[in-house]
């Protein structure tokens, strides 16, 4: 059993139970026993673990985890400290100096945004090692669907940053009239040009919070 120890382990309890889950799971076993699988089996949750549903106000939604050595803990984009940062998040980082004028912290640790109600998800919670979606089709999706579902449902309005054709389609999920879509391209250096630099996400999605009377988030990391 999976525990959050915080408010998803009541909203998402009845998931567990499901059978694309219990199959899911299975492979997950298999995966783990045989392959190098990422990020590590403990880290697999992080996401829901440092961003309780109650406190959720922002969702940024990845494809799926890092498949190099090191690189993924849980949380989309995000890397640990003394981990070189991926091109992406160098990206992130680029608009979120042209967009605030917040300088690229050392390291790529997003956690301090999940703290404050980001919730930093891939649709696919685990990758094979350096096999990019290696992973997608075996269930992850529709249990992350489900995840935003539950953030739909909120009655406090929340704002979603959707980079790239593969966050967008999850725009269809979010159809509380409350809530912002944010979208533009994805932050990697093929398509950033196209629409990420210059999309004014954090400071938009920081007008939106504090004109719903919510705290906007710190997105200085340093």
């Amino acid at each position: 059993m999976v525990n959050f120890n915080n408010d998803w382990d009541g909203i998402l309890q009845d998931e567990f139970e499901k059978p694309y889950y219990k199959a899911l799971r299975e492979f997950l076993k298999k995966e783990y026993k045989t392959q190098t699988i990422f990020p590590d089996m403990y880290d697999i949750f992080n996401a829901l673990k440092a961003t309780p549903y109650g406190n959720v106000k922002a969702v940024i939604i990845g494809q799926d985890p890092y498949h190099g050595p090191g690189q993924a803990h849980g949380m989309c984009f995000s890397v640990r400290k003394g981990i070189p940062k991926p091109p992406s998040l160098v990206n992130i980082f680029k608009e979120l100096e042209n967009d605030l004028g917040i300088k690229e912290p050392d390291d790529g640790f997003l956690e301090p945004w999940a703290k404050q109600g980001v919730l930093l998800l891939n649709s696919v919670l685990t990758v094979r090692k350096g096999m990019a979606n290696s992973h997608a089709g075996k269930g992850w999706e529709i249990f992350t669907d489900t995840v935003i579902q539950k953030i739909n449902d909120k009655n406090s309005p929340v704002v979603f940053l959707l980079w790239g054709a593969y966050a967008r389609e999850k725009a269809k999920i979010v159809t509380n009239k409350k809530h912002l879509l944010l979208t533009a391209a994805h932050p990697s250096p093929l398509s950033a040009y196209n629409g990420f630099f210059g999309c004014r996400h954090f400071s938009k999605a920081n007008t939106f919070l504090t004109e719903n009377g919510i705290s906007e988030i710190n997105w200085d990391i340093r």
